[in-house]
């Protein structure tokens, strides 16, 4: 076996181990190799992976983008060692970059689900125990203990804002925001929404999801060709200007569907019709009212946007206009 097809499968096949860990046990390492599971990868992903061991790394991809697509947002501090292993990988060849670039933007997803995870424990107390001097009875099957309910969306909201403190603006935004600020003035969007580009792709247009989406607004194909942009011969998802005007018209379209913005980022990232089912599945009206019900990823998306504009503008979602007609 090729030494990088090899270490996908060290890493792939790895346990589960907290992140505090800083060694891994390599018996425990070598396991069996399973099927590359083909739902939801985009088809280019196995071509732009040349020498890399292709199964490996699909199916890798896969299970991170499922993750982020489940429900269960604690779940996905089990994910940060494997990343953390995996992102050297990615990062090393020019072809699978794109792909490392949408996995390190997505990093600190994991660690802000371990600091909610360790939160969620310290307030559960546990059951207390006493002794009985009653006579003992059979012992009844144990009953499975329920999975630990989603944190708020304020719980998540304070956590990104905790997380984002001290985290400098990437360093290609100097030259990007002022650009993609121009365009969203000129499509009547608020300017401060160009940060966007941050939570979605560090600011690096060629950003590629294992699902497809693309550029500085991770847009997926059919999206991009309905705001009437061209995926051939040249794919304009890459071009700054021309994916922020789209971004921005998709915005204001959602703006205008649900009435405020973290509704509208929600549908952004989870998709319009998934809102949409939620709020009237649970009679709500906001945001915060379906929260817990949203893919994983949604869940913290659309805090962590808020943390960003809290960080680089001064603004929070709630304070921002509505796009000008």
């Amino acid at each position: 076996m090729k030494i990088q097809g090899l270490f996908v499968a060290l890493v792939f096949c790895a346990p589960m181990v907290p992140a505090q860990e800083e060694t891994l046990d390599l018996n425990n390492l070598i396991t069996a190799g399973k099927e590359w599971a083909q739902d939801n990868l985009d088809d280019r992903v196995l071509g732009a992976l040349g020498n890399v061991d292709e199964a490996k790394v699909g199916e890798f991809l896969n299970v991170f983008q499922k993750e982020l697509a489940g429900d269960r947002v604690l779940d996905l501090a089990a994910l940060r060692t494997k990343a953390t292993l995996f992102l050297p990988l990615l990062e090393s060849h020019p072809q699978t970059q794109p792909y490392a670039k949408w996995l390190k933007t997505r990093m600190d997803y994991f660690t802000a689900a371990e600091t909610l995870k360790q939160r969620s424990a310290a307030v559960t107390p546990a059951k207390p125990t006493t002794p009985s001097t009653k006579p003992t009875k059979p012992t009844k099957p144990v009953t499975p203990s329920l999975p630990v309910a989603n944190p708020s969306a304020e719980a998540q909201r304070q956590v990104w804002r905790e997380q984002l403190a001290k985290r400098p603006a990437p360093v290609e935004a100097q030259p990007m925001v002022p650009r993609l600020k121009t365009v969203f003035n000129a499509e009547k969007t608020p300017s401060q929404l160009v940060w966007l580009a941050e939570v979605e792709s560090s600011f690096n247009p060629s950003a590629r999801s294992p699902s497809g989406a693309t550029g500085l607004f991770q847009m997926m194909p059919a999206t991009a060709q309905r705001l009437g942009l061209s995926l051939r011969p040249q794919d304009e998802r890459v071009n700054p200007e021309k994916s922020a005007h789209a971004a921005a018209r998709y915005l204001n379209y959602l703006h205008g569907k649900f009435k405020n913005w973290p509704l509208a980022l929600a549908a952004y990232n989870a998709g319009e019709g998934n809102v949409q089912k939620l709020l009237t599945k649970h009679n709500a009206k906001t945001f915060d009212g379906i929260a817990t019900h949203l893919p994983a990823e949604t869940q913290m998306y659309v805090p962590k946007i808020d943390a960003t504009l809290q960080k680089r503008e001064g603004v929070s979602l709630a304070q921002l206009r509505a796009p000008r007609a």
